[in-house]
């Protein structure tokens, strides 16, 4: 039977380290195993993790430094609420994370992240109506999104 599995490269050796972060933050998460072998010529040592973020299968790998994570690929955290969207935000950014626009952000690891609230989804709709169409429009000048804000342009107030 075939599967499906996120497969990072970890250019900075950090795999391991990033994984237990991420077991510990967010719930429905674990370390599953830690490979150690040794590879290649020159004997290097190569690690791989798998684990589980939010019940979803990924393998880390500690890639070496020619390979860098970037925006093109991201987690889509759905979260209900402002205390969880500022909870993940401020998790995920902390110790070397950046903020960045429209829900987006970057961990320490150099994983990017989208934080969305359930709300922006219910009150973005399908962009088919002025009112979807304004909570379009406030969440594009927002870097953590602001559910309350969200709700005032929907409401057109």
């Amino acid at each position: 039977m075939a599967s499906v599995r996120t497969h990072l490269w970890f250019g900075d050796g950090n795999a391991v380290e990033a994984a237990k972060f991420y077991a510990e933050n967010i719930p429905d998460s674990a370390v599953t195993r830690v490979i150690t072998a040794r590879t290649g010529p020159e004997n290097a040592v190569a690690e791989v993790v798998e684990f589980t973020l939010a019940g979803h299968e990924v393998i880390g790998l500690n890639a070496g430094s020619q390979f860098h994570l970037d925006e093109a690929f991201s987690f889509y955290l759905r979260v209900d609420g402002q205390e969880e969207v500022d909870r993940y935000w401020d998790i995920l950014t902390a110790d070397g994370g950046e903020p960045g626009p429209c829900g987006w952000c970057k961990d320490r690891f150099g994983i990017s992240w989208q934080v969305i609230p359930r709300e922006l989804e219910e009150l973005s709709g399908d962009y088919s109506t002025a009112a979807n169409q304004r909570v379009c429009q406030a969440m594009l000048t927002m870097g953590k999104i602001d559910v309350a804000e969200l709700q005032r342009a929907y409401d057109g107030t």
